[in-house]
């Protein structure tokens, strides 16, 4: 047996993204068991700090054990039953894989659909709601196929107003750019730590506020996963503290590491971070001939998908992982082959990240 070596990568796809030594640091401290009074006061903690990244005073929050594409199925499994109407917006590959989920439940997708690289249009979303009456509206906050931008807070307050619940999904977005769960009148929204948090996959943040949690609690038929259902996990993280399954304790550690390294930074702070990294790529790929696929008013500052400006895209994405230890991703779907997506995440968005892979381009390309 050889001992395990892995290469340093600057990791500027799609996620993950590249974590702080205090993350690191955190998930090497010593084992503890999931029910260990000190282990249960920092799940506390990272409760109390999940709230006050996703901007909620009351909701429940929590760090669910999945990544995000599990927050994704927790979200709808409890919150969807079987013959329900859910209005799905779909501006790229995750919108679509909301479908997936709730025809498994044996509920029905209306799907309101853009082209790739827009984002669903407010009136259109705000029509069909009016024309569907669903139970859940889903839409997917910061599609990371496509590095588009959807508007949110119309669109939950009509769904609000409509009596159906808004479920946000969050995975890149959250702590790279504004998201106000109350002030939007979000029900329930899902992240991932693998991004803009700039800790390792594995967890999902979720926060359910209380027109969720009543749902939940008033379902007329069983949430039809085990492992998901909300009402277990629900007694773990509360005051009794009822054994559901044993928490990637390790991982949690390293998220609240993250997540103070998040805090003591600033919500507003990190999003001109984000903002100013995404403006200096922008305009130096433009320098070198990339086009920008989404319309200035709609791009993520964290993910941006671009149109590279040569034929051998995938040779030239190698290239810069051999010879200069940078990954960027390659598009996804019908973008497939067309895109690269490149991401400042976190720990990743900042001007000199921005400048080496602007240096290794003119280098390659």
């Amino acid at each position: 047996m050889h001992e395990l070596k892995l290469p340093e990568r600057l990791l500027l796809g799609p996620g993950p993204s590249n974590v702080s030594e205090a993350v690191r640091a955190a998930m090497a401290m010593p084992m503890i068991g999931h029910l260990d009074p000190a282990f249960l006061a920092v799940l506390d903690e990272v409760q109390q700090m999940l709230r006050a990244v996703f901007r909620t005073r009351d909701a429940l929050t929590l760090p669910l054990s999945a990544t995000g594409s599990g927050g994704m199925e927790c979200c709808l499994v409890n919150l969807v039953e079987p013959g329900e109407r859910v209005l799905i917006l779909q501006c790229g590959v995750f919108g679509g894989r909301m479908r997936s989920i709730v025809e498994r439940i044996g509920a029905t997708p209306v799907m309101i659909e853009a082209a790739m690289g827009h984002s669903v249009p407010v009136q259109a979303t705000l029509d069909a709601i009016e024309r569907e009456r669903p139970a859940v509206v889903a839409l997917v906050h910061a599609e990371t196929s496509t590095g588009v931008a959807q508007p949110v807070e119309e669109i939950a307050r009509a769904a609000r107003a409509s009596g159906a619940l808004l479920v946000l999904d969050c995975v890149t977005s959250l702590a790279g750019m504004e998201v106000r769960f109350d002030d939007w009148s979000i029900d329930a929204a899902y992240s991932g730590t693998q991004k803009c948090l700039s800790c390792p996959p594995g967890l999902s943040p979720i926060a359910l506020g209380a027109r969720a949690l009543a749902r939940i609690a008033q379902r007329k038929s069983p949430v039809p996963s085990w492992y998901f259902d909300l009402n277990l996990i629900g007694s773990y993280l509360g005051s009794e503290r009822v054994y559901h399954h044993t928490a990637p304790i390790s991982a949690i550690l390293g998220l609240h590491a993250g997540l103070t390294r998040v805090l003591e930074e600033g919500l507003e702070a990190r999003f001109v971070r984000h903002r100013a990294a995404h403006e200096a790529l922008v305009a130096g790929l433009e320098k070198l001939g990339f086009q920008c696929l989404v319309a200035e008013r709609e791009r993520l500052p964290m993910l941006n998908a671009v149109v590279p400006p040569f034929a051998d895209e995938a040779g030239l994405r190698k290239r810069l992982l051999t010879e200069h230890g940078i990954e960027v991703g390659g598009g996804l779907g019908t973008l497939a082959g067309r895109i690269w997506r490149i991401g400042l995440m976190g720990e990743n968005a900042q001007l000199s990240v921005v400048t080496r892979l602007l240096s290794a381009l003119e280098q390659i390309v």
